[in-house]
């Protein structure tokens, strides 16, 4: 029998508790599919996770080139390193993330059985977790992914399944390690899943099919939620706004400049514009390098980085790493492998190897040295009057 946790909030809804990388977990879907015999089978899966899994989670040039134009390049990055460490474990299972997922939606459909798609979609999730982090909760997750230790022994897969308790030390562990991102990964995810099992027919027989780290949260939110509720719903799915002083931010560096330029010039002011453009344009132009340097870019990449960054830096519209990236990706054009197995690495050292991973890290690295290089220069130019 299997050790997949099961839990019956009513007789027309049953909850399944999984292991996104447990071959047992497989096996449990189809079992439970045949015993309890739903009308309707939620999964926990958004639309792009869904359509990712069924198009074997494969990636073009265009997307690639859409991401980069898009400044998508760090979301995605993160988005694939945190996969990355659940797919490393999945490894060792025979199973890819999200096998017992794709199990229920297709043993659904071969019985005809209803298929509802219950969770919230994974780049407004990623991007709410980001907003309501601390900045060193968000040093601690990115040193955390660098870091790449993996030599610690693996979890066993069927102790996690059948201990509870072990399990909600897990979640609490991720609370502790950021609040932030614990509220959004969890109490969020298990409020949304909720009112998505209410959104569903109560008529219906429903099974829904959900990380087992999730039972006990999503077990207390059906008892606590009496009704589905629309408004619960729309707000755990909007995106944070960016507030006035965020989006100033970005303008108040080539204000700056800009001002002390125009303040020489009109009062005859004893300073030497031509020190100061250079202090500019080197502190922009060494670090956005260096940044481009740490991910391996080609050197025309480097080079392109280097030149764009002082005039991008006074353009926040702009951004260095955006030409960085796509000539990274036409001067060291990915493969049709490399594209395909950008998604299924499962060490973050691979990224730098990786074709398409490169690209993204060249993006995102060349941008965040352009931002250091610019503060520093600012305060170059401050230091300097």
């Amino acid at each position: 029998m299997s050790l997949s946790p099961v839990v019956d909030i009513s007789p027309n809804l049953r909850l399944l508790g999984t292991a996104h990388v447990a071959k047992a977990s497989v096996e449990a879907v189809k079992s439970q599919i045949e015993e309890f015999k739903p009308e309707v089978v939620a999964v926990e899966l958004c639309q792009s996770r869904y359509d990712s899994l069924i198009s074997d989670r494969r990636l073009d040039k265009e997307g690639l080139l859409k991401v980069i134009k898009e400044g998508k390049a760090p979301l995605v990055l993160l988005q694939s390193m945190l996969a990355s460490e659940q797919r490393r474990l999945g490894m060792d299972e025979g199973e890819q993330p999200g096998a017992e997922l794709m199990a229920a939606v297709e043993v659904a459909r071969e019985k005809d059985l209803e298929v509802v798609l219950i969770d919230r979609d994974i780049q407004v999730t990623l991007r709410r977790a980001w907003k309501k982090m601390k900045l060193r909760e968000k040093f601690k997750i990115l040193y955390s992914l660098l870091g790449d230790d993996h030599d610690e022994e693996n979890p066993d897969l069927e102790e996690l399944l059948g201990n509870q308790d072990l399990l909600s030390s897990m979640m609490e562990e991720l609370r502790e390690f950021s609040p932030g991102a614990g509220t959004v990964l969890i109490d969020e995810r298990d409020s949304y899943l909720a009112e998505k099992i209410l959104s569903i027919d109560s008529d219906k027989k429903v099974l829904a099919v959900v990380g087992a780290g999730h039972l006990s949260g999503l077990e207390k939110n059906l008892d606590e939620k009496l009704e589905f509720n629309q408004n619960n719903l729309k707000v755990l799915e909007e995106i944070p706004k960016r507030t006035l002083i965020s989006k100033s931010i970005p303008w108040l560096i080539p204000a700056l400049v800009m001002g002390l330029m125009a303040y020489f010039l009109t009062t005859g002011e004893g300073v030497d514009i031509v020190e100061l453009f250079t202090v500019w344009t080197l502190a922009n132009a060494v670090f956005a390098a260096i940044g481009c340097i740490l991910a391996r870019g080609h050197i025309l990449a480097i080079l392109t980085a280097a030149l764009a960054s002082p005039i991008t830096s006074l353009n926040p519209t702009l951004a260095a790493g955006w030409f960085a990236g796509y000539v990274q990706l036409k001067v060291v054009e990915p493969t049709t492998e490399d594209l395909q197995n950008f998604l299924k690495l499962d060490k973050f050292s691979l990224f730098w190897s990786n074709r398409a991973g490169r690209v993204l890290l060249v993006t995102a690295l060349t941008n965040l040295g352009s931002m250091a290089g610019a503060w520093v220069a600012a305060a170059g130019l401050i230091g300097g009057i």
